[in-house]
């Protein structure tokens, strides 16, 4: 069995770029692969397919999509390997800079990825600051750096090698191949790995590769690696390339961090041994390995929870923030790419629209105002303003202004029936603006726990998987407004003779919505702040 993917990696480097640069018109360059998560293994005598497709361009990079899979044509088994998402710089030409065209996606599932590439992006630019943000928090969240009697000192599996850059590992730019580095740095970090499990591990997900400089023929690439921090049942390898040609010094060209695990007789995770860090900057990488850990489960659970699954709510606090906002918005765009919505009734140009999918049911409300879009934004944008038009927010107000696309608020809603009680939600309210012209703008909704704001006697404690508003400017003065919800239990009570078409309430409240827009079109509104 191959457990990684160190025979692939180049494989996978070129195919990714013959769509980029196809798309570009000239020559690209891998700027960074996003986090690589290996599902299955790939045996041997098994067909392996690579699929890459340019998912979205910005102005001067691109997202490709790569999804690798493997064919037993004795069994006629197929399965996924992995899926991962490389980006590409154009390279410059004489022209000067190149300015990509835009992807111009024609199925569901390319609006889908098109949509979500923005999203994907967002979060690869501010990794880094994630990362800080949690370590500089307090210790509370990582824990203090441990000592353990029986621990395996980490200098024990720091793991240095040699290559030297010849012809066969370039591309036709006398570049050294993205995929050939990154395989000479999954052979290191496994070398690290045996030598705390004396075993062989398994490569299970690659956080992200960013390729910091280029590399060419004769260059030698000095390889390092070493185990930063060994948890219950995985370890975080960290590696680096660097590289030199003659006597000049040696400079960075790239980086990553790779967990393994190593698998019993019935393919389960051993236990491995705790590690103590090495001197120096050690303690540094431990505590940032701890970091990158909880990140990676945080963004497991939050983005693999089923709709099915009860609470719909997820704790949020400032570690998981960038992903709950992530997970939030990309809800609502998976929502906003869906074609096969019904149109259940209209009245006046307020169309009500439902989708049935997976045991969910989801509706929309689709009308249009004359007012821009970016006013249209600003004004739905802030929660507390919404009572003044939904009958359903009694009261709101923010409990945290987390930055200028998040937001938490308290919503309380009157109740339905006379003897009952009125609901209330803990919402994560996710703003996005548009990109470019082919983006709506978002205001994503979505329920959150919070220790500080627990259930109370005096209300039903409501939760909302998915709800929010797509934006579109349609021209200058013509605004689409779509607004959806995936219906809990805690929504349907208040839309449920909607559905049914025995009432056509939605249609005063998205009435009243349509006047105090075209009341408040001229007004200057403030963002929620955080003292309020």
């Amino acid at each position: 069995m191959l457990y990684g993917f160190v025979l692939h990696y180049l494989n996978i480097c070129v195919i990714a770029t013959l769509p980029a640069e196809r798309h570009a018109g000239c020559s690209c360059i891998t700027a960074s692969v996003d986090d690589i998560h290996f599902e299955h293994t790939i045996g041997v005598g098994k067909v392996v397919t690579i699929i890459a497709k340019v998912t979205r361009a910005f102005t001067s990079s691109m997202e490709v999509g790569i999804l690798v899979t493997c064919e037993d044509l004795y069994t006629d088994r197929l399965w996924k390997v992995c899926h991962a998402f490389a980006t590409f710089v154009a390279r410059r030409t004489e022209a000067g800079k190149v300015q990509l065209k835009q992807v111009i996606p024609y199925t569901q599932m390319e609006q889908m990825e098109y949509s979500l590439a923005a999203e994907r992006r967002r979060m690869r630019l501010i990794h880094a600051e994630i990362i800080t943000d949690l370590l500089s928090s307090s210790t509370s969240q990582l824990g203090e750096c441990q000592e353990y009697q029986d621990a395996l000192p980490a200098e024990r599996t720091r793991v240095e090698s040699v290559e030297l850059v010849l012809p066969p590992h370039a591309n036709h730019q006398v570049s050294t191949f993205g995929g050939q580095i990154m395989a000479w740095m999954e052979n290191v970090a496994t070398i690290a790995a045996s030598r705390l499990c004396n075993a062989h591990p398994t490569l299970r997900t690659i956080d992200m590769f960013h390729f910091r400089g280029p590399s060419h023929i004769g260059d030698r690439l000095v390889l390092k690696a070493i185990v930063n921090n060994a948890f219950k049942d995985s370890m975080e390898v960290g590696v680096c390339a660097e590289a030199y040609q003659g006597g000049e010094p040696q400079r960075h060209i790239n980086s990553a961090f790779m967990t393994f695990e190593v698998l019993d007789s019935d393919r389960k995770p051993r236990m491995l041994p705790r590690i103590r860090p090495a001197p120096g900057d050690g303690k540094r990488r431990y505590q940032e390995a701890i970091a990158r850990r909880k990140i990676r489960l945080d963004r497991k659970y939050i983005t693999s929870s089923k709709q099915t699954q009860v609470p719909l709510s997820v704790p949020w606090d400032p570690s998981n923030q960038i992903y709950l906002s992530y997970n939030n918005v990309s809800a609502l765009k998976l929502m906003d790419t869906r074609n096969n919505w019904v149109l259940t009734s209209e009245k006046n140009k307020v169309r009500l629209y439902t989708l049935e999918q997976n045991h969910m049911l989801c509706f929309k409300v689709e009308m249009h105002v004359s007012i821009s879009a970016e006013q249209t934004f600003h004004l739905l944008s802030d929660l507390r303003r919404r009572k003044d038009w939904d009958p359903h927010y009694e009261e709101c107000e923010v409990i945290n202004h987390v930055d200028e696309d998040d937001t938490l608020y308290r919503v309380a809603t009157p109740t339905v029936t006379k003897e009952g009680k009125g609901q209330d939600f803990i919402l994560l309210a996710s703003l996005r603006k548009p990109c470019d012209a082919s983006d709506p703008y978002l205001i994503a909704l979505r329920s959150v726990t919070l220790p500080t704001h627990p259930p109370t006697e005096d209300y039903t404690r409501g939760e909302i998987l998915c709800a929010g508003f797509t934006i579109w400017e349609e021209s200058s003065f013509v605004t689409k407004i779509t607004y959806y919800n995936q219906a809990t239990p805690g929504v349907l009570p208040y839309i449920s003779t909607d559905i049914a078409g025995l009432s056509s309430s939605f249609y005063s409240v998205f009435s009243a919505c349509s006047h105090f827009l075209e009341a408040n079109k001229d007004r200057l509104l403030a963002l929620p702040s955080s003292a309020l």
